[in-house]
């Protein structure tokens, strides 16, 4: 299991190899790569500025990747996560699981990826032409983390 919250960018396929070399019993990689939008709800977004409380945003990610290994019969799983300033088209986040079989580490993917959305301790402020906004939580990604019951 491996957290990381940083600025610098991440080279998706040298962390999924990463991963998977440690375990020559993995049969399934599923994996999520988020990345800055132009737009959002119809406005020109131009930067995403994104904060996290250091040390207490990497122990909330590392309790719910436990949880998913309690959950799913999975091997391993990575979340890499970006702070910092940030323009469209950069990469955001990282999401990989590892298992012996595709349902598992789709759904913990799936899983993980629903709590960072929702439950993880990151703020997101948007520069847009007209001045700036606080992301706020949006319902649809509420509803999809509800199905967990977590």
């Amino acid at each position: 299991m491996s957290v990381r919250v940083q600025t610098g960018d991440f080279d998706v396929g040298a962390e999924i190899a990463r991963l998977r070399q440690a375990n020559p019993r993995i049969g399934a990689v599923a994996s999520f790569v988020g990345v800055v939008r132009d737009l959002n709800e119809g406005r020109s977004v131009a930067v995403m500025e994104l904060e996290c409380y250091p040390g207490m945003t990497e122990r909330s990610i590392e309790k719910i990747v436990a949880e998913a290994k309690s959950r799913w019969d999975i091997f391993d799983a990575l979340v890499v996560h970006r702070i910092g300033t940030l323009r469209p088209a950069d990469q955001i986040v990282l999401v990989v699981v590892t298992s012996a079989h595709r349902g598992d580490a789709f759904a913990a993917c799936e899983f993980l990826m629903d709590y960072l959305k929702t439950r993880a301790p990151f703020w997101k402020k948007e520069h847009l032409p007209e001045g700036t906004r606080w992301v706020d939580a949006r319902s649809s990604d509420d509803a999809a983390a509800a199905r967990w019951g977590s």
